[in-house]
């Protein structure tokens, strides 16, 4: 399941970032992390899109900012383009919509879809279940808005990054569960899935690289309520007693990253269970690699494969 050497391409992107001596998450306080993220770690990368709006609606807590990423096509009003809900990383602490600006603009221009990107609130000023809610919520208000924008309420799916997929992922379930909107795909991009830091790959990658599993301790020590929350599949996924009756999904894992292993046993739970599942691992990748296209071949290769599979799930209008 991992490579016995993280790939070159992706060291040299490592040695960069660890020579200049940054701090890990679990070392800061929330403050000073974002004020770290914003500083480093926002990604204005991506490609140039047809038009991007900042937009806002109402949700169930208070307005939540929204950023709609449109190709051509969309714009142009010929027909109607697919719509993707995507919601950022950052261990639902961190993370804003320059994130993840770059990877939405080269999904807006490769899956040819209108990109609806949430700036969900963030923990531990709004911990769990905020930032679910406001998921679901948003996914809703696309299905109901995105003609305006020039996509297509039929063909509608949700992604996420890290946190953001097990945002992806409650937003699928709370369509299941409380009779939301048809969702036609969901692509998990090595989500958190679990909450075992004793798994095999939490041990290997206990020290990183790019996310330690101090990190993550401290990340849902900001998101949880109370231990009890973590007994909720709409906080932890692998909590679910039920995984059938859900979109196709696509699970994202790295040989790498903490998140390896429950990732595959998402993927795994969901075939058992029913769910159309298709599992990418990329053994010599490490967490957060998709955001490393311009730097690291496979990123790039694995970038093309994840917009096939959006693709395969959304352009034919099956939903």
């Amino acid at each position: 399941m991992r490579a016995s050497e993280l790939d070159p391409e992706l060291r040299t992107v490592v040695d960069e970032i660890e020579a200049v001596g940054l701090p890990r998450w679990s070392d800061l306080s929330v403050s000073a992390a974002r004020r770290l993220e914003d500083t480093v770690f926002s990604d204005d990368s991506g490609p140039t899109v047809a038009d991007i709006m900042d937009v806002a609606f109402d949700g169930p807590h208070g307005e939540v900012p929204i950023r709609v990423y449109r190709p051509a096509r969309a714009v142009q009003g010929v027909d109607s383009t697919p719509t993707l809900v995507y919601f950022h990383g950052g261990g639902w602490t961190l993370g804003t919509l320059d994130s993840i600006d770059g990877l939405c603009r080269r999904l807006a221009i490769r899956a040819d879809a209108v990109v609806i990107s949430v700036d969900y609130r963030l923990a531990p000023e709004h911990p769990f279940p905020t930032a679910v809610d406001e998921a679901m919520a948003a996914t809703e208000w696309a299905a109901e808005v995105t003609p305006s924008f020039g996509g297509d309420p039929n063909r509608l799916g949700v992604a996420g990054t890290s946190a953001g997929g097990a945002l992806a992922f409650a937003a699928v379930l709370g369509a299941r569960e409380f009779d939301g909107p048809e969702i036609g795909g969901a692509t998990l991009l090595y989500p958190i899935a679990g909450d075992d830091f004793e798994t095999e790959s939490y041990r290997q990658n206990a020290d990183g690289p790019l996310l330690t599993r101090a990190d993550m301790r401290w990340f849902f020590e900001q998101y949880l309520r109370s231990p009890a929350d973590a007994y909720n599949p709409f906080a932890v996924p692998l909590r679910a007693t039920d995984l059938g009756g859900l979109p196709p999904t696509t699970v994202v894992t790295a040989g790498f990253d903490p998140f390896r292993d429950d990732g595959v046993a998402l993927a795994e739970r969901l075939r058992r269970d029913g769910t159309e599942v298709t599992h990418r691992h990329y053994p010599a990748m490490a967490h957060g690699f998709l955001s490393l296209t311009d730097r690291v071949s496979t990123a790039e290769k694995a970038l093309s494969t994840v917009v096939d599979d959006i693709d395969g799930r959304l352009q034919d209008g099956t939903v």
